[in-house]
């Protein structure tokens, strides 16, 4: 930055700057003592021309193309502002793709949820207290029948708590647990797919996920099933399929999972279709799944 000489009073001083930024030279006036102001040029190159316009300006100050200047001035300065502003957006979303990879801790919403599910699994007799589940399913009426016919049944007429008023049976099926090794493989997908959520986006994105999640496949299990099901293994799976798509799609949102991770859940998704495991809701699992794996996939279109 040079200083290319002084000028008499502000006014004029910032008249001189308006018609040297008109002319697309960066610059500076510097009030010094006794109202004289020193004009500085920042770039090295523009120094012989800025000379030669102050020359000007001095020998004739009131020259009508310094009078238009004011206004080209503002107009440029207002231009910049706007590109510096679009420029900033610009680099906001350039930090999207590099989020922190680091630790995400234990989400918040992620213990709550663990919480609850604790509490339920002890105030239903560790899962063995029927009619102390009664009031978390999504229904307490079932109907006879089988095949298409029972599901239409229950598409029909079912839900007969819900449609009275009682709309979190739609939810807390997720809350019930029938053994402690059920609720222990839950609760640890739970806080590790939860928490890397709440981590990497927010609890609120946790909080709509898991009440998608949790009503989806809930209501598809009830049709397919009937009422008496619990876990919240069709939130897990959700979770599970969200992260995977969303984070094979875009990497910067921070979500992963490890390749094994994967084939793990996936494994263990098909064994549930065997006699292996017992009573498993499927159905659960796989609209949960197909929700997370879709939902996943919207979310990224606008990163791609």
């Amino acid at each position: 930055m040079r200083m290319i000489g002084h000028l008499d009073g502000e006014a004029t001083a910032k008249k001189f700057s308006d018609y040297l930024y008109a002319e697309r030279i960066e610059n500076q006036v510097e009030a010094e003592k006794d109202g004289i102001w020193a004009i500085w040029i920042l770039a090295e190159e523009h120094l012989d021309r800025a000379k030669e316009l102050l020359t000007a300006f001095v020998q004739n100050p009131n020259d009508p193309k310094f009078d238009k200047s004011e206004r080209i001035a503002r107009s440029l300065r207002d231009q910049k502002q706007k590109d510096q502003e679009a420029f900033e957006k610009r680099q906001k979303g350039r930090r999207h793709l590099f989020r922190p990879l680091g630790g995400y801790g234990f989400g918040p919403l992620t213990f709550v949820l663990m919480l609850m599910c604790v509490v339920v699994f002890v105030l239903t007799g560790f899962g063995t207290n029927r009619n102390a589940m009664a009031p978390l399913f999504i229904s307490e009426f079932d109907y006879s029948g089988s095949g298409l016919a029972l599901i239409s049944q229950r598409l029909r007429n079912g839900f007969q708590e819900v449609r009275h008023g009682e709309v979190w049976r739609i939810l807390t099926p997720m809350l019930i647990h029938w053994d402690p090794l059920h609720i222990l493989f839950n609760m640890l997908w739970l806080m590790d797919l939860g928490s890397m959520i709440e981590g990497r986006q927010s609890s609120w994105t946790l909080g709509i996920l898991v009440v998608v999640f949790a009503a989806i496949s809930n209501v598809g299990q009830y049709l397919v099933s009937g009422p008496i099901f619990g876990g919240m293994s069709g939130v897990v799976y959700g979770l599970l399929g969200y992260i995977w798509i969303r984070g094979k799609r875009d990497p910067g949102s921070g979500l992963f999972l490890h390749p094994s991770t994967v084939t793990m859940m996936i494994i263990w998704f098909f064994l549930g279709f065997t006699p292996l495991l017992g009573h498993i809701a499927n159905t659960a699992h796989g609209a949960g799944l197909v929700t997370g794996m879709l939902w996943g996939f919207l979310s990224s279109l606008r990163y791609r």
